[in-house]
Order: C-alpha cells, then structure tokens, then sequence
C-alpha cells in the first residue's frame, strides 16, 4: 500500500518586502492520494503545485499541517528516508556515466549485489525499450531517451510513490504526445503511486486518474478529468480545463412573453433560454455565463428572432484541418468557435450565432462559483 494523505498543508516563506511578513506560497491544502492512482497537481504557474510536490519529496519543509504515507507521519523524515522517488524536468543525469551507471547508481549506494542490479537494470531498460542504449552517455541521447533514462533510474529502486515535477515540458509536441502514451503503459505495467505536477492541461486529462486544479496556493477542485471538464465548481477551473478556454459574457436576467433571457452588458448578445431557470439562477441579478468553443452553433441563415443568441464579424480564423477555431467580434465581446472543417470562412465576413442553451454554465460573478450545475459526488 502507498496511500499519501496531505491534512491541511500549507507553506510560507518570509517575503523580501518586511512589511508584507510572510508570503504563503501553498495555502491549506488537503487532499488523499490513493493505492496505485496516478495523480495531476496542475494550474498556472506560481500556483505553488512544484512547491507541493517538493514538500512530499522532503525538498521542502512543511510550515504547517501534516503529510502521511500509510498512515506514517513522515514530516520531518530525510527525503531519502521517505521511499519516494523524483523524476526532474532536467532529467538529472550524471553526464559522466553510461545510462546502465546512471540507472545502477542508487542501487549502489543501497549494496545491492551485482547480480541483482544487473537483473533489475536490465528488466526496466526492457520495459521503457533502452537496453540498446545501456552502454551510452546522456549526451548522446535523444531527449526522449534521456527521459526514459531518469524514468528509469527511479522506478529500478521500486519505491512506494513517484513524484514526476513536468517531465515532458523540454520534450517536442510530437514526443510528448508519445511519452505521454508511454508514461499510461508504465502506470498500469508497475501499478505504483504516481503523482505528476504540469501546467499543460491536457497533460493532465490526459494522465490523470484524478487532477486537483490549484490557483494562487489553493485547491480550487479535485476530480475526475471528465467531471472537471462537465462539472466545473468555479470559474477558474471552467476557464482553464478546456482548449480553446471558455468563452465568457456578462450580463443579467429578464423575462419576457416568450420566457428567460441572458443580455449582455453590452447589449450585443441576447441569449433566449426557455421557460425555467436552473436551479440557482436568480431573475435581474448581475451575472456570468460561460459557454464552450464547441457549444457554439454557426447559423447559415438568419433563425428567429427566439432563436437567436446573436450576429458576429468573424476577425480571425484558424484552420485545424479536421475543424476550424473561429474568432468572432459581438459588440465589445471576442467568442471562440469551434466548427467542422468547411470551407475557409474569411475575416469580415458576419455571422449569426446560437448558444446550446443546456451547455450554458451560469456564475455568480461575486464568488466566481458556478451556481446552475449539479455537481457529481466528488472522489477525494
């Protein structure tokens, strides 16, 4: 077992500035890791995720709360006395020794016999697909091959929990595409407990058993890559899962003959939507809506007026290949698009517009809490 339990977490450090005292760098977090899962710590950066990350490896100190391993308080352990293993963004490699030196090393040092750390060595260098790399140094590889390596080198000591802080961020998009493949294989081949810090969301829905969203030192949400996609809490897991970003308008509430709608503060944006309100969604009260690129309908020819959301001067474009990103102008608003590939609709050109009614996200624009969405039960 390697459950990893964090009550209450936070970090501070003394600000250069005296008079501000101290800066909270993570603030207050709690969350469980469980046997075996593969979690995401991701957000911007400075959002304090690394700093986490780091204080499980023991390379930080924890300024207040406490951090278990099966129950084990280990907060004032030594981090090579935690049974954690770190891979880097810079691979840590030693420059000087073979890929067989680099991945033996840590054996070394724990007088593990010859025999077996040939035996270990070559088995992983089998299973990341680099024993005919053994006999190279680091500066002859590739960078995909060097990150194999340093994956290597900590998963041959067979640890309870590996820590990965933005392995792929030095690698081209098409490797980490591949990496990102290889990193599932090896998840499910080990079944360890991993725990991987990026700022690339996609990374983290891809990856992810479950992702914990952090802005500004705190936990803003902790779930299921699809419920953060479809049950955002808050306005800035909605805006930052997701690509293209949501898009988003405010505006207020009112009803007419024909029932609800949305007006932009503009006015360059009616939105029609029905007879009933969600639930927590209040008439003339000052509010956002979000809505996604893809929930975003083209209008051929001009609808109703019911059914209108609005007209758009199209200012950019860009083509996808299998789909087209369009940027529209609505009054003093920009709205992003996503459409099937047809053919190219140029700059200048006006457009009308609908909204997918039930894929509106409503937010209360004091809190920045998205109020019409049930929420799934949380896994925590």
């Amino acid at each position: 077992m390697a459950q990893v339990t964090l009550q209450n977490i936070s970090k501070f450090y003394d600000d250069v500035d005296k008079k501000r005292g101290r800066k909270k760098a993570v603030d207050n977090i709690s969350l469980t890791v469980y046997d075996k899962e593969f979690m995401v710590l991701v957000g911007p950066s400075g959002c304090g995720k690394s700093t986490l990350l780091r204080m499980i490896a023991g390379l930080e100190d924890i300024s207040e709360g406490t951090l278990t391993i099966d129950g084990k308080r280990i907060n004032d352990l030594s981090p090579r006395d935690r049974d954690i293993a770190m891979v880097f963004q810079n691979y840590a490699l030693y420059p000087h020794m073979t890929v067989y030196d680099n991945m033996a090393f840590g054996l070394k040092l724990k007088n593990f016999s010859k025999i077996e750390i040939k035996k270990r060595v070559n088995e992983t260098a089998q299973l990341l697909e680099i024993e005919d790399e053994l006999h190279r140094k680091p500066k002859t590889l590739s960078g995909g091959q060097r990150q194999r390596v340093a994956i290597g080198r900590a998963i041959i000591r067979r640890p309870k929990v590996f820590l990965f802080d933005e392995p792929l961020s030095n690698l081209d998009a098409k490797l980490r595409v591949q990496m990102r493949l290889e990193l599932q294989k090896l998840h499910r081949e080990i079944a360890a407990t991993m725990i991987y810090v990026t700022h690339d969301q996609t990374e983290a829905m891809t990856l992810g058993n479950r992702i914990a969203v952090m802005n500004k030192g705190r936990l803003m949400q902790l779930d299921t890559p699809l419920n953060l996609y479809n049950h955002p809490s808050n306005r800035f897991v909605a805006g930052f899962i997701g690509s293209p970003a949501m898009n988003f308008m405010t505006g207020s509430l009112s009803r007419n003959h024909e029932g609800y709608y949305f007006v932009a503060h503009s006015g360059s944006c009616r939105v029609p939507l029905g007879n009933i309100l969600p639930p927590g969604v209040e008439e003339h009260k000052r509010i956002q809506i979000g809505i996604r690129p893809e929930h975003i309908v083209i209008c051929e020819t001009r609808w109703p007026e019911t059914a209108i959301s609005g007209e758009s001067t199209v200012i950019a474009y860009e083509n996808m290949g299998s789909e087209q990103l369009l940027y529209l102008s609505v009054g003093d608003e920009t709205l992003v698009a996503r459409v099937a590939a047809a053919e190219i609709v140029e700059p200048g050109k006006h457009l009308a517009f609908r909204f997918m009614t039930e894929k509106i996200f409503y937010i209360d624009e004091e809190t920045g809490e998205v109020v019409n969405v049930i929420q799934p039960k949380t896994c925590e």
